[in-house]
C-alpha cells in the first residue's frame, strides 16, 4: 500500500493583486482613466489607457513591474475607472486628477500659485491696463501668462512708458481733478483730466495691443517717422515725447536676454536631473517677447522613470490650467508625445506642436533653459544643506526628538481691535512653505484680547486638524510651534493645546528684548528657564526670520482686510447688485452718494440698469417712498 504525498496548497494571492483581478472582468476594452485606491479610499496612482482592461491587467504581472509600482499594487485595495471618447481625452483627465488628488505614486507638479496676466478693461472710453490673476470676464482683453509678478510688472511699466496708458481704477479715474504723479513722470497721458482726446487715446490702445501681439518693429518705425516729421515742423516738444517713447521700446527689447526671432507664441521647456531631484525650467514667449521663466520641482519623480516619462507627465499637468501655445520646444521627446500634442490641440482648439530642436536658435534656447534648470537644482541643494544645518540647530536648542520638518509660527495684527487677523506661517527644509500659510479673520474674540485671539486661532487650526487627520498621517502637523510673547503667552498657549489633548506638540514663545532690540530675544519653553542666544548665533538669526515673516504676513493680512472694509460702499448692501452692476452705477453717477441721491427716473435712464433694477435700488435708499 502506497501513500501519496499531500498536494501543497497554492500560495495565497496578495490582496492588491486580488483586488485588481476581481475588477478585471468588469473593465471595458475602451480608453479611459483608472485610479488605484488604498484601504482608506485615497488615490495611490492615476493612469490613462487606450484599453482599460489590457492596461490594468499588466499590474497583475508583479515580477515585470518596477519596484515603485510593486509597492503601489501591494497597497491597492480597489480601483475606479472612467471611460473617455479617446486616449487624448483620457490624458487630459489623467493630468487633471493627478493635480487635484496628488497620488503618492505619480509624478506631481506641486504649483499652487496662479499665473499673472495683463488685462485691458475695454468697457470704458479710456481703457485701463492692469495686472490680473483669477477668472476672466467679458469686455476685457488678456495677455500672458507671465512667469512671475516681477515679469508682468516689467511689461506694465513698459506699457506706461511707451503708450502712456492709465493703470488707475475707474473710481480713482472719475474722482481726479488734476493729473497724478504718473503724468508728471511721463508714464500716463492723463485722460482723467482730458489731457488727451478719446480718439488719440484709442490710437495708443491700438498700438499697445499691436506691441503685445509682437508688432514692436513696425511701431518703432512708425514712431521714428512721426518724430522726424515733428522735428521738421519745429514741434520739438512733441518730437521729444516721441523720442522718449522710442527709448522705452528700445529698453524693453534690450532687456530680453533670450529671444526667438520669427516665433510668436511658444514655451521653452527643459528638464535637468541631479542627485535624485528633477527640475523643469519653463520660458514663456508671447507675441515674440520673453514673459519670464520659472523653475518647477517635481515630487515623486523616481530614478526608475525616464526623462521622457517625467517630461510628458509635467507637460500634461502644466497645461491643465494654462492655455497651451502653438509651439512647445522641449529638451526631451515626451512619452506619448503624439497623443499629448493631440490632447493639447483638443484643449486649445487648434494645432499644438511639441518639438525637440536639434540646431539653431531654438536649440540654443532649450540649452539655455536646461542650464537654468541645473543651476536651480544647485541653488536648492546649497540652500537645503544650510537649511538642514539650521533646523538641526533648532532641534538641539529646544530638545526636539528629531530635526523638525514643519515649523508653524503664529502672530496677530489689529488696530484697537478692528480688522483683527491671526496668521500662521510655515517653514521646513525647503524654506518658507507659502502654500501652507493661513490667515484667520477673528470673529469671536473681544477686540484687543490677544489671549482670546490666540485661543480662537488654535481652536480653528487644530480643531480642524483633529477632525480631518486625527492619526497625523498627512504631514501637516507641526513638529514645533512658535508664538510671539513671553511666559504669559506660553502658559496660555500650552493650556489651550492641553485642553485639546495635544500635550506632545513642542511649544516655544519668543519675547523681544529690552527696547524691542533684535538680537536680545528671550526664549520661553515649558519646564526650562528663559534663555538668550549669543547675538551673532546663526540659529538666532533663523528664528528671527521666522518671527519676522509671521509679523509681516499678519500686518499684510490686516492691511488687506482694512482696505477691503474701506472700499466697501453702500452699494454692496443692495441685494442683487454685483460687481458689474456696481461698476456701471459708479461710472454713471460718480459715487455711491450720487446713486443714493438719484431720482427713480435717473436710475431708470442709466445705461444697463433697467426699470426693475432701478426700482430695487431706489427702494433700498428710500424704503418709505410710495
Amino acid at each position: 500500500m502506497t501513500c501519496e504525498a499531500d498536494t501543497p496548497e497554492p500560495a495565497p494571492v496578495p490582496p492588491g493583486r486580488a483586488a485588481i483581478e476581481r475588477a478585471l472582468p468588469t473593465l471595458p476594452f475602451a480608453p479611459g482613466v483608472y485610479r488605484m485606491l488604498d484601504a482608506k479610499g485615497d488615490a495611490l496612482y492615476v493612469g490613462k489607457a487606450r484599453s482599460l482592461r489590457r492596461r490594468v491587467a499588466a499590474y497583475t504581472q508583479i515580477s515585470r513591474l518596477p519596484e515603485r509600482l510593486r509597492r503601489m499594487v501591494h497597497e491597492t485595495r480597489s480601483l475606479e475607472v472612467v471611460t473617455t471618447a479617446s486616449e487624448a481625452e483620457a490624458l487630459l483627465l489623467e493630468a487633471n486628477l493627478i493635480k487635484r488628488l496628488r497620488p503618492r505614486f505619480n509624478i506631481v507638479l506641486r504649483d499652487d500659485k496662479s499665473y499673472p496676466w495683463l488685462v485691458m478693461h475695454e468697457d470704458h472710453p479710456y481703457p485701463q491696463i492692469a495686472k490680473h490673476r483669477g477668472e476672466r470676464r467679458k469686455g476685457s482683453s488678456y495677455w500672458g501668462p507671465f512667469a512671475s509678478a516681477w515679469a508682468v510688472n516689467q511689461t506694465l511699466t513698459a506699457l506706461q512708458r511707451v503708450f502712456l496708458l492709465r493703470s488707475c481704477r475707474d473710481t480713482v479715474f472719475d474722482s481726479r481733478t488734476r493729473p497724478c504723479l504718473l503724468f508728471q513722470i511721463k508714464r500716463c497721458s492723463a485722460p482723467c483730466v482730458k489731457r488727451i482726446s478719446e480718439a488719440d487715446y484709442a490710437a495708443l490702445v491700438r498700438e499697445a495691443k499691436e506691441f503685445l501681439s509682437g508688432g514692436t518693429p513696425s511701431i518703432q518705425r512708425r514712431l521714428a517717422a512721426e518724430m522726424e516729421a515733428a522735428a521738421e515742423k519745429l514741434e520739438f516738444e512733441r518730437a521729444a515725447a516721441l523720442r522718449d517713447r522710442i527709448r522705452g521700446l528700445t529698453h524693453v527689447q534690450g532687456r530680453d536676454r533670450v529671444n526667438l526671432d520669427g516665433v510668436g507664441d511658444a514655451d521653452v521647456v527643459a528638464l535637468h536631473q541631479m542627485a535624485g531631484q528633477s527640475c523643469v525650467q519653463v520660458f514663456f514667449f508671447r507675441g515674440g517677447r520673453n514673459n519670464g521663466n520659472r523653475p518647477y520641482f517635481l515630487t515623486h519623480a523616481k530614478t526608475d522613470q525616464s526623462p521622457e516619462e517625467i517630461l510628458g507627465a509635467f507637460l500634461a499637468q502644466l497645461y491643465d490650467d494654462l492655455p497651451p501655445p502653438p509651439l512647445v520646444l522641449v529638451s526631451h521627446e515626451p512619452k506619448d508625445g503624439a497623443i499629448l500634442a493631440e490632447a493639447l490641440a483638443l484643449k486649445a482648439g487648434r494645432k499644438v506642436e511639441i518639438h525637440r530642436p536639434q540646431r539653431g536658435e531654438k536649440r540654443s534656447a532649450v540649452e539655455h533653459a536646461a542650464t537654468n534648470a541645473r543651476e536651480a537644482i544647485e541653488r536648492r541643494m546649497a540652500e537645503g544643506a544650510a537649511q538642514t544645518e539650521l533646523l538641526g540647530g533648532v532641534a538641539r536648542l529646544f530638545d526636539l526628538p528629531d530635526t523638525p520638518e514643519r515649523i508653524e509660527v503664529y502672530d496677530n495684527s489689529h488696530i484697537m481691535g478692528t480688522n483683527a487677523y491671526g496668521v500662521m506661517v510655515v517653514a521646513g527644509p525647503a524654506g518658507f512653505l507659502k502654500q501652507h500659510y493661513r490667515k484667520y479673520g477673528i470673529r469671536d474674540a473681544k477686540p484687543g484680547d490677544d489671549f482670546a485671539m490666540m485661543r480662537e486661532v488654535f481652536d480653528r487650526r487644530f480643531g480642524r486638524a483633529l477632525k480631518e487627520d486625527p492619526e497625523r498621517e498627512s504631514g501637516t502637523w507641526p513638529d514645533l510651534v512658535l508664538i510671539d510673547g513671553g511666559a504669559g503667552q506660553l502658559s496660555a498657549a500650552r493650556e489651550i493645546l492641553n485642553e485639546m489633548g495635544l500635550h506632545d506638540i513642542p511649544l516655544v514663545a519668543i519675547a523681544k528684548g529690552p527696547d524691542r532690540d533684535a538680537g536680545r530675544e528671550w526664549f520661553h519653553q515649558t519646564g526650562k528657564e528663559p534663555f538668550q542666544l549669543p547675538p551673532r548665533d546663526a540659529v538666532l538669526y533663523y528664528l528671527q526670520r521666522l518671527r519676522d515673516e509671521a509679523h509681516r504676513f499678519a500686518i499684510a493680512s490686516h492691511r488687506a482686510g482694512r482696505s477691503k472694509a474701506i472700499t466697501r460702499s453702500e452699494l454692496d448692501e443692495i441685494p442683487g447688485v454685483g460687481s458689474a452692476l456696481k461698476r456701471k452705477l459708479l461710472n454713471h453717477f460718480g459715487s455711491a452718494r450720487g446713486v443714493r441721491n438719484a431720482a427713480l427716473e435717473d436710475l431708470e435712464n442709466a445705461p444697463g440698469i433697467g426699470p426693475a433694477v432701478a426700482r430695487k435700488i431706489y427702494g433700498h435708499f428710500h424704503p418709505t417712498d410710495g
